[in-house]
């Protein structure tokens, strides 16, 4: 007997988790949607349309059972039927109740591949500006409601597919598992060590790729006129990588401060050395979440965001907020926190909101309460 056989001569009920892939924070994703069904009756499935198996993603996926499909990029363009055909055996194998589907691909994959009522969630912009995708949605809203990571993003779609009820396009904010997050997080002295940054420098850190979306050149400007008046040895500390790294070291040179901005390249488990900045600078384009901000929070680090997107839901009230691309904004807001004598009661405030309103417990409260789900058996 098969394993989904012997589930279906069990009566177990199932929720399929539909992952494009296990990249970047998306594994982190998975498990978080995965422990949204602990302590219910429904076993999990998460599948991975892309990436090679792995004994490292299962454990990380918090499921009880994942399986790779194992598409390349390439193989999944257009209509994408073999990814189709292979989605509709999983989905017939076992009583699934219903899908949980991450980005566009997967949604369209298990709305093509199933008969199962989709919960989309949506984790960047613009996934239905195209006449097509807002078409293909419409099609199939009797059985397809959507979640935003944050309410950014939600109100992107929603004014994007203004005939949909609200009901069906809700917020679901990412989350940490903190106390996780922080058992691996290294202590000051050891993180830098591993980063090879100074043990008596004011540190400044950034992570994210070396990307347009990230506007780091607004946060080298910020952090070069912020210079003369910040602790003497101060650092900018950059962990990252992409096709702007040279471009971005020409500025730096350019303002004549490449002796104080360190380029750390990408750093494998990044969040684990979070503690050896004393600010977390986060300057980007309209992010629509900003994971890196609660794994900075998680540190006690205080934070800088740009006044856009997701991240003004993260950190408005308990961290420092300056207008996007406002180099001198953000100049301002560093000399402030260098001479900052609230560090302790901000970073009690950090944990608090953690606790409040990105956590699991606080997640699944919300998801349970959804309308699409209010139904099932808890």
């Amino acid at each position: 007997m098969t394993t989904s056989e012997a589930a279906d001569s069990n009566g177990e009920r199932w929720v399929l988790q539909f992952c494009h892939g296990y990249d970047g924070p998306f594994l982190d994703c998975a498990r978080q949607y995965a422990v949204l069904f602990r302590d219910s009756p429904y076993r999990v499935c998460t599948v991975y349309l892309t990436g090679e198996p792995s004994a490292e993603v299962e454990r990380g996926s918090a499921s009880d059972e994942v399986i790779f499909l194992n598409y390349s990029s390439r193989q999944i363009r257009g209509l994408k039927l073999a990814a189709i055909r292979a989605f509709r055996r999983i989905a017939a194998s076992r009583d699934f109740a219903l899908c949980i589907a991450h980005r566009f691909k997967p949604i369209y994959i298990a709305l093509l591949g199933s008969e199962l009522p989709v919960i989309g969630v949506h984790h960047a912009f613009g996934d239905y500006q195209r006449r097509s995708r807002r078409l293909f949605a419409g099609f199939f809203r009797e059985r397809l409601h959507l979640l935003g990571v944050s309410d950014a993003v939600r109100d992107d779609i929603r004014a994007c597919l203004p005939g949909w009820p609200a009901e069906r396009v809700e917020t679901l904010y990412n989350r940490i598992d903190l106390s996780a997050v922080q058992a691996e997080q290294l202590d000051r002295a050891a993180a830098r060590e591993h980063l090879d940054l100074p043990q008596d420098a004011w540190v400044v850190g950034n992570v994210g790729r070396l990307h347009p979306d990230k506007d780091q050149a607004t946060l080298i400007r910020g952090f070069a006129q912020a210079l003369p008046q910040l602790p003497a040895g101060s650092l900018l500390a950059i962990m990252g990588s992409g096709r702007l790294e040279a471009s971005l070291k020409a500025l730096a040179a350019e303002l004549g401060v490449s002796d104080s901005v360190r380029f750390l390249g990408q750093v494998p488990h990044g969040r684990r050395y979070f503690k050896a900045f004393d600010v977390f600078a986060l300057s980007s384009d309209h992010e629509p979440f900003g994971m890196v901000l609660l794994e900075a929070m998680a540190a006690g680090v205080p934070v800088v965001c740009s006044d856009c997107g997701g991240g003004r839901e993260i950190v408005a009230g308990v961290g420092e907020l300056f207008p996007l691309g406002e180099a001198a904004e953000l100049a301002a807001t560093l000399i402030r926190l260098a001479d900052s004598r609230e560090l302790p009661t901000l970073r009690e405030k950090m944990q608090a909101r953690l606790q409040e309103r990105f956590s699991d417990q606080t997640a699944g409260q919300r998801f349970w309460s959804l309308p699409v789900v209010s139904g099932m058996q808890r």
